[in-house]
């Protein structure tokens, strides 16, 4: 890749080499995005037509009761159907679909053909316990492949699964239990991470015990540790599946195109959890085909989606689109630095991984160890990178790109959310990449900033992030409560998505995401985000990660008050806070330089790698800390 500079700013490029651009599926992104917008219907039809349909749709978008839109209406399908039963009946039942790497460094492949024999021998074990069409199932699992094998069995049957990262608290379990109502939780024993053994049956116990609704607990052995099975509800999962119901022939359930898939409550970084609902048809279609084109996948392709499966990332790209498209798709349960910082670069080398795509903070957390540890490995298997989870600032992003990338693999900075069930705003390999922008928005995407009046803001202004039209992916309602659903994504604006988050759009058309509403700070007058004075802090060598809030001033309305987390070999140092401050004042000005500065050992987060600034807010301010559930530590 080349970089220059463009001439109507000052934003550095990188343009695709010649062999990225020879290797693209999308080699002109324009002509694609126009197409799509001038025929919306006839676009996602297109895509919809490489699934498999037991009755196509009769009609591709219903939006006579918008914002409930509806999407390939009257077709029968199953996502289960298309990720696993017709690779059987092709030359794919042979080819990996699942590698899996312990902590501890054990080693477990799966064949599409085993993985579809694992998948039905758990369909029917969930049925044998009265799991039927629409009922809900809640899965509290580490990352193991049983975690995949049981969300793919739900699906199979007809039931509505519910993932809750295995990590978090009893209540926050309990919660999501009582709300989707489910009779059923599959959980293990525990999971491995950085060495020590996470206690997931006691945490579902207590769990348990706070919502009567669950009658049987499926526990999954893998650490092998003492717990408590109670007599009559408790059942191991290996006994299960040696038993003669477990057969490896399972009917698959066929489903509207509209009957839900699953349901995956939000990480609450703005307050209460809600039930996010996701359907069986538009989901498969767009998952799969924003995977295939951003991620330039082939058939030989080994692809690392370096998330979780307990989040919608899991979802959507380790464990549905990979299997749809037929990728083989790589799994690492533990922790990216045990027992060492090369951990990731190891198995990278070993498995000879292409494609990788993670979370900034898990790059910055990894660029604090410096560039010796990748640097001994060989990563000339990787051809792309990726990038999700909230902005990545242009330091991170070079950083992965030079020592990782090795200044040849473009990296997909995707913008997204759980609720939009793929890809929205993201590059493509065809296109020229400018660090720190999510590049424009995917084809049959159409997206715009907007001020609060709801009309576009010029170029370069500072605005909000909406979806001015429906797509496949998208959530269908909050479960349980379609009043919210409309309320909050489309209270503010007649027919426009908001999706929460500030944004601008520059001369290029290139979209910049600022982060959440609630995270622009107004100094002043000034309107900035937390992701502009983070992105300055962390351009400072002395610096790996930061976080930036505002607290209220009587002269400026707000002040910023930001946290550091130091580089090995840097100390806290009064004189290291006046350089930071300088260094803020040169890269984005004078009205984006902290009052104060601390230096912290770690930040709160979610699970899923967000900063919780409004947790940090709370506290500086010494509030209540609200719904602090997905809290990391």
């Amino acid at each position: 890749m080349t970089d220059t500079t463009t001439p109507t700013n000052t934003q550095e490029w990188f343009y695709p080499s010649e062999e990225v651009l020879q290797g693209a599926i999308i080699k002109d992104y324009d002509a694609l995005y126009k197409r799509s917008m001038d025929d919306l219907e006839g676009f996602w039809a297109e895509q919809a037509e490489t699934l498999d349909w037991y009755k196509k749709w009769d009609t591709v978008l219903d939006d006579s009761n918008a914002p409930f839109y509806k999407w390939f209406v009257g077709g029968k399908t199953n996502i289960a159907m298309n990720a696993l039963d017709r690779h059987v009946k092709t030359y794919r039942r042979n080819k990996l679909a699942l590698i899996w790497e312990g902590e501890a460094g054990d080693q477990r492949t799966y064949s599409y053909y085993r993985l579809w024999q694992e998948v039905n021998k758990f369909g029917n074990v969930l049925r044998s316990m009265g799991v039927r069409k629409g009922d809900r199932v809640t899965i509290y699992m580490g990352r193991v492949p049983e975690l995949i094998i049981a969300m793919m069995a739900c699906a199979k049957i007809g039931a509505v699964h519910s993932v809750v990262y295995g990590g978090f608290s009893e209540q926050a379990l309990a919660d999501r239990i009582e709300d989707a109502q489910s009779r059923v939780l599959v959980t293990q024993d525990g999971s491995w991470l950085r060495g020590n053994i996470v206690d997931l049956k006691k945490v579902a116990d207590e769990a348990v015990k706070r919502s009567a609704v669950v009658e049987h607990v499926i526990v999954y052995k893998r650490t092998g540790h003492n717990v408590m099975m109670e007599a009559d509800r408790d059942y191991w999962w290996h006994d299960l599946m040696a038993l003669p119901i477990a057969s490896t022939k399972c009917e698959t359930e066929v489903m509207d195109a509209e009957d839900p898939l699953f349901i995956l409550y939000t990480s609450g970084t703005t307050g209460k959890p809600k039930g996010i609902l996701h359907t069986h048809g538009g989901y498969a279609v767009y998952t799969s085909t924003t995977l295939k084109w951003v991620f330039d996948l082939k058939d030989d392709d080994r692809f690392w989606c370096a998330a979780d499966p307990g989040w919608i990332t899991g979802h959507s790209y380790i464990v549905y689109a990979p299997a749809i498209l037929g990728v083989t798709s790589f799994m690492y349960e533990g922790a990216p630095t045990h027992p060492y910082p090369d951990r990731w670069w190891k198995m990278v080398e070993y498995y000879g991984i292409n494609v990788m795509y993670t979370a900034p903070t898990a790059i910055r957390g990894l660029m604090r160890f410096g560039s010796t540890w990748p640097n001994r490995r060989d990563l000339s298997s990787l051809r792309l990178l990726g990038s999700v989870g909230e902005p990545i600032n242009p330091e991170a992003w070079k950083w992965y790109f030079d020592v990782i990338g090795k200044g040849k693999c473009p990296i997909m900075d995707t913008w997204w959310q759980t609720e939009t069930g793929g890809f929205m705003i993201t590059p493509m390999p065809s296109v020229g990449l400018k660090p720190g922008s999510a590049t424009r928005p995917f084809p049959g995407i159409d997206v715009d900033v907007v001020g609060e009046d709801g009309k576009p803001v010029k170029a370069g202004e500072d605005g909000l992030l909406v979806v001015k039209r429906p797509w496949p992916g998208m959530l269908r309602t909050v479960y349980g409560d379609p009043e919210r659903y409309k309320n909050q994504y489309w209270g503010k604006f007649k027919n426009l998505y908001l999706a929460g988050d500030s944004a601008r759009k520059d001369e290029d058309g290139y979209i910049w995401v600022i982060g959440r509403i609630d995270d622009v700070i107004k100094v002043s007058g000034y309107r900035l985000g937390t992701a502009e004075v983070e992105s300055g802090l962390v351009s400072h060598p002395a610096v790996a990660e930061a976080a930036a809030i505002g607290l209220p001033d009587e002269l400026k309305g707000n002040i910023i008050y930001a946290y550091c987390i130091l580089r090995e070999g840097n100390q806290p140092s009064p004189q290291l806070e006046d350089a930071l401050k300088n260094h803020i004042r040169h890269e984005v000005g004078p009205i984006a330089v902290p009052a104060h500065i601390e230096f912290v050992k770690q930040l709160p987060k979610t699970r899923s790698g967000k900063i919780m600034r409004r947790v940090l807010k709370a506290r500086a301010l010494g509030q209540p800390e609200g719904d602090v559930s997905t809290l990391e530590e």
